[in-house]
């Protein structure tokens, strides 16, 4: 058996429990937006209130909420892929970009959202997931990064414009803090990476 073949199998072998966790989170939504819906909205109170302190908390659950199926439908797709292609650069580091996707993206909406509005969904962190893969490659100059990068950039970079003011009921703030964490956690994680370092230390002069 080449290397080659065992770092394959073993890439496919540490994306099992991704699988596991990414799609068992996007069930979970299923299962609330199903609850939700029979008890007529009830569970939309945990979404997040602009500057409301009792709304903090929902900073945690607001991600996994949504206003309707199609909502939901329009968010599943980039949310597992994303997601997946994140938990390949480590379960810790996964867990790293989705907590810090989730605080950002929330304090944004928290902060900066219209007064009186409830904001939900994951859409925040589809774009951090979207930054991080994105920006990743910039940070480790992997190759292999690199091309996954332009990869994500060329299927899911038109997205990006959601990060700016538009069509009305859509949370442009909760991308924008989305696409920050994804940002910061790349920076957090690969910014000292030892590949980084060699190339600024051959830089100098």
């Amino acid at each position: 058996m080449s290397t080659q073949t065992f770092a394959d199998r073993r890439s496919l072998e540490g994306a099992k429990p991704g699988v596991v966790v990414v799609g068992g989170l996007l069930a979970l939504m299923w299962v609330l937006e199903i609850i939700d819906s029979a008890s007529f909205n009830a569970l939309d109170q945990f979404g997040i209130i602009a500057r409301s302190f009792g709304s903090l908390p929902h900073i945690l659950t607001a991600p996994w909420l949504h206003f309707g199926f199609p909502h939901l439908i329009s968010n599943s797709v980039p949310f597992l892929i994303l997601g997946l292609l994140t938990w390949l650069a480590g379960p810790g580091r996964w867990l790293a970009v989705t907590l810090i996707t989730v605080v950002t993206s929330g304090l944004t909406v928290w902060l900066i959202a219209p007064s009186n509005t409830i904001t939900l969904g994951a859409s925040g962190l589809v774009f951090g997931y979207l930054a991080y893969l994105l920006v990743r490659g910039f940070f480790t100059r992997n190759i292999w990064e690199i091309a996954l990068s332009v990869a994500v950039f060329f299927f899911y970079g038109s997205i990006l414009l959601g990060v700016l003011p538009g069509a009305s009921g859509v949370s442009w703030q909760g991308h924008l803090g989305g696409a920050i964490g994804g940002f910061i956690a790349a920076k957090f994680l690969h910014g000292n990476d030892p590949a980084t370092r060699r190339v600024k230390s051959a830089s100098r002069v």
